[in-house]
């Protein structure tokens, strides 16, 4: 029996241009991910206002495998870029703080955040992570330790 391709999701905020939308659905295709569904948020005012860029949702556990394997050659190096990218050309207010790129499992809901500032070790750490390891998320990489944690699983024991 063969696995079923990778799909992913793309939900971005009104913030993301057209020509944005267009290389974050051929980065994720080049990275063994197409997007199947592009959809975008509705305009977000006040302190409930999002705080990711955009949210990909897909299989998280086989994309991050599939980054580190032979199939997609220096997988993390192009996820770096495609993360710098959105960074670099991602808002359309100079002052606004900058926002991440979030890969969501589309079966468990699990959340990894993926900030501009992040070292290559940290891609080169996600690929060969095992998220069965939390349940809560967001995971976000710490720098000081040098490490992927959530918060949450670790206060929830």
């Amino acid at each position: 029996m063969t696995e079923a391709p990778l799909r992913a999701e793309l939900l971005l905020t009104h913030d993301v241009s057209a020509e944005l939308e267009r290389e974050l659905t051929a980065g994720f295709r080049e990275l063994g991910a197409p997007a199947v569904r592009v959809r975008r948020t509705l305009d977000h005012r006040g302190p409930a206002e999002l705080q990711w860029l955009a949210l990909v949702s897909l299989p998280l556990q086989a994309f991050l495998s599939g980054l580190g394997g032979e199939a997609v050659k220096d997988g993390y190096r192009a996820l770096r870029d495609l993360v710098a990218r959105l960074f670099r050309r991602g808002t359309t207010a100079p002052d606004a703080a900058p926002r991440p790129l979030v890969l969501q499992d589309e079966r468990t809901g699990l959340r990894i955040v993926l900030e501009a500032d992040l070292p290559q070790h940290a891609y080169e750490q996600l690929t060969a992570l095992d998220l069965s390891g939390f349940t809560v998320g967001p995971l976000h990489y710490d720098l000081a330790r040098g490490r992927w944690r959530s918060e949450l699983d670790e206060a929830a024991g």
